[in-house]
């Protein structure tokens, strides 16, 4: 099972990490490992001093494919959930400032909370899907499926071209703006709509 994960999929998010808006999807991987699942906490890592989270909506993938056309993509998933990318910043600006990968930044264990999933039917516009994170009840980041650069079915066209699909592979669809640190003791809720599927804390 694979965990892709798309950077700069929204505009303003690019603008407020100081990083060009891409033209092409971006994207990494993290390994099984890094799933939190069941609202199980995270646990603050001691290499880190600056986690920061980045919420997104995540497309379980149904079914195994390659080079998969735009026009059927949309195939490829029923189901739609929301989980958090964790990233050690400071981690990341070491590696970027020395033109190391940064994998260690994105892909350490449990840094893909993950949460409930909901059926694709369930939602009236997969283009203008309303999703938000709050942290210790205050909404820290709100974003909506018509600002995507790069559409759901657009990302799966294009990573198909470089990794086979395979049922269960999850795609993490890229963060709105409002990214910002957590520290030991929040609760991190995440809502699809109005829909809380995501609900853990930090210890």
């Amino acid at each position: 099972m694979k965990i892709i994960c798309i950077g700069r999929n929204y505009a303003e998010h690019a603008k407020e990490m100081n990083a060009a808006v891409p033209t092409e999807p971006v994207f990494f991987l993290k390994p099984d490992t890094a799933l939190i699942k069941d609202d199980q906490p995270f646990y603050y890592p001691d290499f880190s001093k600056e986690i920061h989270h980045e919420v997104e909506l995540v497309l379980k993938i149904n079914k195994a494919g390659k080079n998969i056309d735009p026009a059927f993509a949309h195939k490829y998933y029923d189901e739609i959930g929301i989980g958090i990318d964790f990233t050690a910043r400071d981690i990341q600006a070491k590696c970027k400032e020395k033109g190391l990968p940064w994998e260690k930044a994105k892909a350490f264990d449990g840094s893909a909370p993950i949460g409930n999933f909901i059926q694709k039917k369930e939602l009236a516009d997969i283009a203008d899907i309303n999703f938000h994170l709050t942290v210790n009840g205050k909404e820290v980041q709100k974003g909506t499926t018509k600002d995507l650069l790069f559409s759901f079915d657009a990302v799966i066209a294009y990573v198909s071209k470089f990794f086979t699909l395979k049922t269960g592979d999850l795609i993490y669809t890229g963060t709105p703006e409002g990214v910002g640190p957590v520290n030991i003791g929040d609760k991190l809720e995440a809502y699809i709509e109005n829909k809380k599927l995501l609900s853990f804390e930090i210890k």
